[in-house]
């Protein structure tokens, strides 16, 4: 499998868009389904298991507090560019909010999706699984 965008990009006909115009809150929108897509596959080849028992596995991990926990970790190996993308996404104003988190958490974990959304759109795969694999392994450390 060709690991590029550019194979959706010409399968679905799609055009580039410069992703500098693409909103904080469209990055959040990919980010969310990237990241809890990574979730899952590690999840999954971790061992065959319960349907039930992987979503409940895979909840912890990416329900807006947990997002929040992790990018708080990430905060110190992020380049500067990173972190203006998650501010970006963090500040940007939501007209809906997760169930069961605080505004806080919510704004935080839209800033972490935000990120993985431009990652995974600007194709820097290998840094954004070094960084999930680094926010879950020090969220382990932690006994989270």
């Amino acid at each position: 499998m060709e690991a590029s965008l550019k194979k959706f990009k010409e399968l679905f006909e799609l055009e580039d868009t410069d992703i500098r115009t693409y909103s904080p809150l469209t990055l959040a929108y990919i980010g969310d389904a990237i990241y809890e897509l990574v979730i899952r596959t590690i999840l999954v080849e971790k061992g065959n298991t319960q349907v039930n028992k992987l979503h409940q596995r895979a909840s912890k991990l990416v329900k807006a507090s947990a997002q929040s926990e992790i990018i708080e970790k990430l905060k110190p190996y992020l380049t500067e560019e990173e972190m203006g993308i998650f501010k970006r996404g963090r500040n940007a104003k939501s007209f809906t909010m997760a169930k069961n988190a605080s505004m806080s958490d919510y704004r935080r974990a839209t800033g972490f999706e935000a990120l993985m959304g431009h990652l995974y759109l600007t194709e820097q795969w290998d840094r954004m699984l070094e960084l999930i694999k680094i926010g879950i392994t020090e969220g382990e450390k932690d006994g989270e």
